[in-house]
């Protein structure tokens, strides 16, 4: 009996040796560019897979949450940083994490900064977000009086220190081509290299940014001290789209049963929507898509299957517009693939994975 005989309703298959091929392949990029390499692990949220980060010498890690933090530092991590805007309601919990483990929180805001100050009875490190045209959170250059005063207020504190200027290139995600994320990138760190030359040297802190398109493309990573990429351990296709990765490193597929055959239309429906995939999306040459269909076989599953797409997503429904040569092969009761738009939110809403020889790998589950 083959693995996918034992699929009865959607799973999140992990192929383990691709996953562990780009691990590799990004930690000897960082060892090769002199980079503290801090991988975010709020893509995968498994402690299992990130042994395998220990393995190729990563020491430093990046989560979202407190709660990540927690079940990380549970897992022998001591060196996280939570690339996450502080929130202070959660002040109680950061100062206990702060007594167990190195860690650097997220700050852009004098209110936030203070809180921290005033709360905190262990050091932490503190990061200063930067947005360089994500728009997402974080101060400007046209905030240089702001950071000057929060880098101030970290140098003068008892317990908190000055880390280093933080940003999320996110901009990236939507490129179109190589061409596109590499211009995103340098104009991110022409903008931070701007706020660091603000302060004409008096400011000890690194440089530190985080997307998987620019990381995974450039060789080279002039006037950053760190990256934080967390994608490229899965990839997924909106990767694939950008030109970031290969077909063969996207190392995640839910297998999916067929519950229903429309011949008239072209589709079929599958027990696999919104809830197992979320509804992220993009559109490729003008249509939108919510993943790509591939075959499932014993060692994985194939490459994409031409003018096959997952077209319609609802909660629990997916419809696939195929081409007449796999509609005709599949009846309800079949099992077909589907590689994710976006792996992370794929992940984080299955829960677990199942490896190809039918482990279960599983990931955190508590409080985001």
């Amino acid at each position: 009996m083959s693995f996918p005989d034992n699929i009865k309703r959607p799973t999140l298959l992990l192929d383990e040796q691709k996953c562990r091929k780009n691990i590799q392949l990004m930690a000897e990029k960082a060892r090769n560019s002199h980079l503290i390499f801090r991988p975010h692990f709020k893509s995968h949220q498994s402690v299992a897979i990130g042994e395998w980060f220990r393995e190729e010498g990563v020491k430093s890690i990046t989560v979202s949450s407190v709660g990540m933090a927690h079940y990380f530092a549970e897992a022998g991590w001591n060196d996280i940083t939570i690339a996450f805007p502080v929130n202070q309601r959660e002040i109680h919990e950061i100062d206990h994490l702060a007594s167990q483990v190195h860690l650097n929180l997220l700050v852009s805001s004098l209110p936030s900064l203070r809180a921290l100050s005033e709360n905190l009875t262990n050091p932490a490190g503190i990061f200063i977000e930067i947005d360089t045209g994500y728009h997402r959170s974080g101060l400007t250059v046209e905030d240089a009086d702001l950071i000057k005063l929060l880098v101030e207020a970290c140098n003068g504190d008892r317990l908190l220190s000055f880390s280093g200027f933080l940003s999320h290139f996110g901009e990236s995600y939507h490129a179109l081509n190589v061409q596109e994320i590499k211009q995103v990138y340098d104009h991110g760190v022409r903008e931070l290299y701007q706020i660091r030359a603000f302060h004409q040297g008096g400011v000890n802190g690194i440089i530190s940014v985080g997307d998987t398109p620019s990381c995974s493309v450039l060789d080279l990573f002039p006037g950053v001290d760190e990256i934080r990429p967390g994608n490229f351990v899965f990839y997924d296709v909106m990767q694939l789209y950008s030109r970031a990765c290969k077909t063969d490193q996207i190392a995640l597929c839910l297998a999916v049963p067929v519950v229903d055959i429309n011949p008239s239309r072209d589709e079929a429906v599958v027990y696999g929507g919104a809830i197992h995939l979320s509804k992220e999306r993009i559109f490729m040459d003008g249509e939108e898509m919510f993943g790509l269909v591939v075959h499932l076989t014993d060692e994985g599953w194939s490459d994409p299957l031409e003018g096959c797409l997952v077209t319609q997503l609802s909660q629990e429904h997916g419809v696939l517009r195929l081409d007449t040569t796999t509609l005709k092969s599949l009846q309800p009761g079949s099992l077909i693939g589907i590689l994710p738009v976006h792996a992370c939110l794929t992940a984080d809403a299955m829960k677990r994975y199942t490896t190809l020889d039918g482990n279960t790998v599983s990931m955190f589950s508590g409080i985001k």
